[in-house]
């Protein structure tokens, strides 16, 4: 016999078995049900401070759902597609534990607040994970640009080598973004924790609730003050998939070069074995995996958050049944980047850098053309004259195959009388990171300040 449904009074027949199983969100938000069931307490508990519930019903409905939390911790609940979600499922097993006191649970209540509260529940927990894994991964940055201090790396734009810097200060520029991003989980933390707790399907309740009980056991900051608003709000949600996008753009960006600098090519960096992968038919292989997939989960993030804001860019206020399908979208992204905060994090610790390889990469080149060009302008010669030297000199070069320490000082002098012997100097590798003094850049003085700003943090 079909179980009959909460709302089935209205109805003269059984639902078709492709609706149930159509309509069905059981099958992904039962990772729900802790939360459910914390709202639930709370429900009670102030239901029965209002007088709506005497205190011995309430009692017995807050240790039936203790209960059943044990039993789906302990995997022995028994699970029913035609219970449509988690907080039905929950509602008709209290009812069959303590009887029909259970079904007085809902006095007050709608599942459209339930499942927001829920769903707020959840993101905060989920958020204050993620803080803690961006928290870990920022050590990690910071401990590696002590270890590596002094290290040279070609700097690039374009993909083209630019100007040498500091591998310290190329791993801080990582710091900075995960400090942003814990800043922006933060804030959304800041929003999600609200409760809509009291807003019934939309309007309200004729019972004298008390609104600020609920969330204050629940721990969050305050209510939600339109009923309307309440049970029709995700922005909470958009918010949180918004900071899991961007996470994953910058976790994208450091594979990217993860993949990129362990390659022959460039042979920059070497990934420890635990982290990659083989291949089942060219025995050399050694694959970046990780780092590559975290690359490539990275559009599953951008898509959670495009699901979500199309699902909700035609709605009606209030609640409508397509609101069931916020819920995957945010469990895949929480997902995902706390699986890619920690394999970022491995990576950043495991990889081993090959420092000689850098140094000769800066070196072959003309990484300090910008210094010529800056040291031309100290003797006088105004930059925009002392760029066009220098790209003279270096174009010089090019159709030599020489390097610009190769040139003689005659050779310097024939493109201006100013050059010294100190040009040598001003153009080695170590006096290019070690005479910068602009803050925040990648001067040996100013990253040396930033690491110990931060450790004073």
């Amino acid at each position: 016999m079909a179980k009959k449904k909460a709302w089935g009074g209205r109805f003269g027949g059984e639902t078709d078995r492709f609706v149930e199983e159509f309509t069905a969100s059981i099958p992904y938000d039962v990772l729900l049900y802790r939360h459910d069931i914390a709202g639930s307490i709370a429900h009670a508990r102030m239901l029965a401070k209002r007088g709506i519930l005497p205190k011995v019903e309430a009692e017995r409905i807050v240790k039936g759902l203790l209960a059943i939390r044990g039993e789906i911790e302990s995997e022995k609940f028994p699970f029913d597609l035609s219970d449509e979600d988690i907080h039905m499922a929950i509602e008709r097993r209290l009812i069959r534990r303590i009887g029909p006191v259970g079904g007085k649970l809902h006095t007050g209540r709608s599942r459209n607040d339930q499942v927001a509260t829920d769903l707020r529940l959840y993101l905060r927990e989920e958020i204050d994970e993620i803080l803690r894994l961006l928290a870990e991964i920022e050590e990690t940055v910071v401990s590696r640009a002590e270890e590596l201090f002094g290290v040279v790396l070609p700097g690039y734009t374009h993909l083209q080598r630019a100007q040498p810097i500091l591998f310290s200060h190329y791993l801080l520029a990582y710091r900075e973004m995960f400090a942003r991003d814990a800043d922006r989980f933060m804030e959304t933390r800041r929003r999600v924790n609200v409760s809509p707790l009291g807003a019934g399907a939309l309007a309200g309740s004729t019972f004298p609730l008390d609104r600020a009980i609920t969330a204050q056991d629940l721990g969050m900051d305050g209510v939600c003050e339109n009923s309307i608003d309440a049970v029709s709000d995700r922005d909470f949600a958009a918010d949180f998939l918004y900071a899991c996008a961007v996470t994953m753009m910058h976790l994208s960006r450091l594979s990217e070069e993860m993949v990129y600098w362990s390659s022959s090519e460039f042979r920059f960096l070497s990934l420890p074995d635990a982290l990659c992968t083989g291949s089942s038919i060219m025995p050399q292989k050694k694959n970046p995996d990780v780092a590559e997939l975290i690359r490539g989960k990275t559009g599953r993030a951008y898509g959670n958050l495009t699901n979500l804001l199309t699902l909700m860019k035609g709605l009606p206020l209030a609640y409508n049944r397509d609101m069931q399908e916020d819920k995957e979208p945010v469990f895949d992204s929480a997902r995902t980047v706390k699986d890619c905060l920690t394999g970022a994090n491995l990576l950043l610790r495991g990889m081993a850098v090959n420092e000689d390889r850098m140094r000769a990469a800066c070196d072959d080149g003309f990484l300090t053309a910008t210094d010529l060009a800056d040291y031309l302008a100290k003797k006088g010669v105004p930059f925009r004259k002392a760029h066009e030297i220098t790209g003279r000199i270096v174009r010089h070069c090019e159709e030599r195959g020489m390097r610009l320490k190769d040139l003689s000082l005659k050779e310097l002098r024939a493109f201006s009388k100013v050059i010294g012997e100190d040009v040598r100097s001003a153009i080695s590798l170590t006096n290019s990171v070690r005479l910068r003094k602009t803050r925040g850049g990648t001067g040996a003085e100013a990253v040396r300040a930033r690491l110990s700003s931060l450790r004073k943090k």
